[in-house]
This record gives C-alpha cells, structure tokens and sequence, in this order.
C-alpha cells in the first residue's frame, strides 16, 4: 500500500512543501474527526476521474459512518459539485440534503485545505445525523470547536507548524480531557476528564468559570513544583504547543490549539490528560535502569579488584608454570571486567561487541608482545548482542587471539585478523562466523583440541554453550586459521 506522499505524488501536481503542509492536516485530523464524531475523508483532484481519495480517518468519539475503507476510491458525479465549489471558492460548502446510509442520514461538508490563498486538496466530514433527542453540552461544545478548526483549515490558518502533532508520546486527545477558554484565558467549557484531571492535580474548586493560569499557578505553588517555561503561553492558549504539569499528586500534559478567525485569536482549545501512570512507569524503569548500570559497574570494580590480587599473588610464587598460569587467570578476569564495564554504560542489557573485540585485542597484543610487532585488524561487524552471549563470546575470541600471538607469533611477529559475519538464521536469530587467521608458524605436529591445553578446552566447551561449531586448520601460505560459528539470544526476551 502506498503512502499519503506517494498517492499525492502520484495524483497531484503538488509541490513538496505542499505535500508536507498536507500531512500537517492528516496529522491532526483525528482531533477533528473526534470533535466532530464524524468520518474525514480526504480527496485530491484526478483528472478525468474527478476526485480520488487518499487519506480516510475515523472518529473514536462516537460511531462510524464508512465501515469499508474509501482510500483509492474516485468521488462520483453527485459528490464531485460540493468537492469543486469547496476548491474553487476556498470555503466550506455543505451538501443540500442529508445522504442516506443504511439506517443513517449522513451529512457532509466539503472543507478546502489552503495554504497560502491556494487550496491544495478537499476534506469531506460526514457526521450521522442524530433525531429526536437534544445534543449534550458536551456534544455542542464539540461540534463547535471542530467547527472553528475546520474554519481555519479553510483559511490557512491550521495547523501551525510549529505545533506538536498527535504521534508524540503521551500527547492528549480528545478523549482525554477538553477545556475552551476565552480570550482571557477563562474557562468556557471544560469536559468530564479534563476536570478530573485538573482536581487529581489538587484543585478542590470549580473550573468552568475560573483563569485556568491562575488555577495552574496556585497548583504549583502550593506544591512547590517547577514551573516550565513554556507553560504561560500554552495554559492561556497564546501559542500552539504543549507542556506538563506535574504535582506532588498527579502529572498532565497539556496542549494548546489557539482558535483564529481572520488571523485574530478568538480564544482556545487545550487538551489535556492524566499521564501519573505513565510517568510513575517511566522512573520505575529510569530507577531500574540505573540499579542495573550500577550492579554492572560494581562486578565490573569486584573483578578488577579479584585480577589485582591474582596479579599480586602472581609476583610472589617463584615457580614459573604457577606464575604463568595465574597470569592467565587474571587475563580471563580481565577480559569478563570489559563485558560489565560496556554493560554498566549503557540503557540495557545488550552490548555493541565491536568495541569489547577491538579493546580485547588491542590489550592482548599490547601485554603478550614485548619483541616483535604485530598487527591486527577486525573485518566486519559483531552488532549488538545480550550480556550472556557477549561474555561468552569475548572469552572465546580472547583465547584465540592469546594463542595465535603467544605460540604462532610470539619468535617472528606478523599479523592476526578478525573476520566476522553476521546473518540471520531463523526469524528473529542472528548467527556469526568468526575467523580468526595468522601469519605465525602454524598448528604444532599432531595437534588435536581435545588434547591441547586448558584455553584451547575453554573455547571448545563455550562454543558449544553458543550452539555452535569450531575447526582448526593451516592457513595459506603460512599460520593458523580458526573459524567458529556461534547462535546468538534474540535481543528482546519473549
């Protein structure tokens, strides 16, 4: 299916600042549509066939009038005279009598969308007209305040662009919560869910009647919460934007929609609606969050403190096999320390292995050679990877490399190379092969991993731990050649 600047494209001659001014409306139709309880239908000039329409949204206030989808459908000759007038004459034109659908009588108008004096595409609003009973207040108030917006959509005169569009986070809708004020910030009218919302922040009082800015303002000062800088001219609806109130009690966001008639405020929609939930959930995982960076960087101190020691008790034994040998315990240590200490900053439980495999290596080239030079490259990517996963993985490749530069290169030098790829297995699960190659003198006589020493049964055993597979070979022309394969944890837990 193509999308709204594709179908424009296609049908339109539209430029591309007029394509975005479009999506503009789409962007904020849903408002109006849930104002207005009524069906929005987009519709574009497609020659020979009239109109098309592109875009089609419904209202989540009340009933639908189209079940089926319209996008790609071509307007007809009983509608193509309300689309045209609209167009041509840039003002809102209603249909003379109601279209009977089923069991409803639908009503529709024709709204141009201008930018800049040009109408660039026409909206249809096609609201079920409802008999034998007296409109809500609620419902009048509604149907006016999608009435002045659709009357600046005519003019040019929304949205703004510098208004926040309904895909923010947490951003209010209609059904969270409407206020209308005056001129002079008043409260006209304010919905069920915007009032409760308003006495969750701690207001005992009235609303409809009161300066929402002084309400707001007592609010904060009572609880001795910040006040953001930009909640003046949002509470008082001067400017097209949004801000956050937060008390000891609750926290709501708000949005301001200044309504215009011939380029002069004429008051203002806010939309409003109790985010305490989500925010209390949001520091949950903030708090959560920082407890494991910090349980990631206190392993990460434990076990540098654990390798100091080896390293301390390494310069005190005089056989040299135990000097050796704790000399590898405490490159082991070192290298699970590098794991937690990419763990303890970042946001998750994941890792991007590409700086633990180029500082592993670079730290066991710097410490194993002291004589000759090697260098060493990594080719490819590891990606991101789980903290279980790239544990694993960073012994395996730390073993390797310790093997190839202390018994393949140690007497000449050369060059070891990394080369990794990584693919998609199955849905959702990556696997790597990882080769490992070096110049050096090459696999002993008779060598068999299963016989070889304590590094070499460690890779074996934590390949097998990855699923995966490992061989030894020569490489060409000279040197030794180890390629394994590994199957990664997806990265979201199921």
């Amino acid at each position: 299916m193509s999308t709204l600047a594709e179908s424009l494209r296609a049908s339109t001659t539209l430029e591309d600042a007029d394509i975005e001014w479009v999506h503009l409306v789409v962007g904020d139709w849903q408002l109006i549509a849930d104002l207005s309880f009524a069906d929005l239908v987009l519709w574009v000039p497609s020659g020979l066939d009239g109109w098309r329409a592109v875009a089609h949204v419904r209202p989540n206030t009340g009933p639908m009038v189209f079940y089926d989808d319209v996008v790609g459908r071509t307007s007809g000759r009983w509608r193509d005279p309300i689309l045209d007038e609209a167009y041509r004459h840039r003002r809102i034109v209603a249909a003379r009598e109601p279209e009977r659908q089923g069991e409803m009588a639908v009503r529709e108008h024709a709204i141009p969308v201008v930018k800049e004096g040009r109408a660039l595409a026409v909206i249809t609003r096609h609201a079920n007209v409802v008999t034998g009973r007296t409109p809500s207040r609620l419902e009048l108030t509604y149907r006016h305040l999608a009435d002045a917006l659709t009357r600046m959509i005519a003019a040019g005169e929304f949205p703004s662009t510098a208004a926040p569009t309904g895909a923010r986070r947490g951003a209010p809708r209609v059904g969270d919560g409407v206020v209308h004020l005056d001129t002079d910030g008043a409260v006209l009218y304010a919905s069920p869910n915007a009032i409760s919302a308003i006495h969750r922040l701690g207001h005992r009082g009235d609303v409809i009647g009161e300066v929402l800015s002084t309400v707001v303002a007592e609010l904060l000062q009572s609880s001795g919460s910040a006040v953001d800088e930009s909640l003046a001219v949002v509470i008082t609806g001067r400017a097209p934007w949004w801000t956050e109130i937060s008390t000891t009690s609750a926290s709501v966001t708000l949005r301001a929609i200044p309504l215009t008639a011939a380029g002069s405020r004429e008051g203002a929609m806010l939309l409003l609606r109790d985010v305490s939930e989500l925010r209390r959930r949001e520091q949950e995982l903030i708090t959560k969050d920082a407890t494991i960076r910090e349980i990631h960087h206190r392993v990460k101190n434990n076990l540098q403190t654990v390798a100091a020691l080896l390293r301390l008790q390494s310069r005190r034994v005089p056989d040299q096999g135990a000097r050796n040998a704790l000399d590898e315990a405490v490159r082991r240590v070192g290298t699970i320390a590098l794991v937690h200490e990419t763990l303890s900053q970042g946001i998750d439980e994941t890792v991007d292995f590409d700086e633990i495999a180029v500082r592993g290596l670079r730290a066991v080239v710097d410490i194993a050679v002291t004589e000759h030079r090697v260098d060493s490259t990594v080719i490819g990517s590891f990606g991101r990877m789980r903290a279980e996963d790239a544990t694993s993985l960073a012994m395996i490749v730390s073993e390797l490399v310790q093997n190839a530069v202390e018994h393949g290169l140690a007497s000449r030098g050369g060059s070891i190379s990394i080369e990794v790829e990584r693919r998609e297995v199955e849905q959702g699960v990556d696997g790597l092969t990882v080769t490992i190659t070096d110049d050096g003198t090459g696999l002993p006589a008779g060598f068999r991993p299963v016989l070889a020493g304590l590094g070499t049964r460690i890779v074996t055993s934590l390949v097998q731990d990855l699923q995966g597979r490992i061989r030894w070979e020569p490489a060409s022309p000279q040197g030794t050649r180890v390629e394994f394969t590994a199957r990664l944890r997806p990265l979201t837990r199921h």
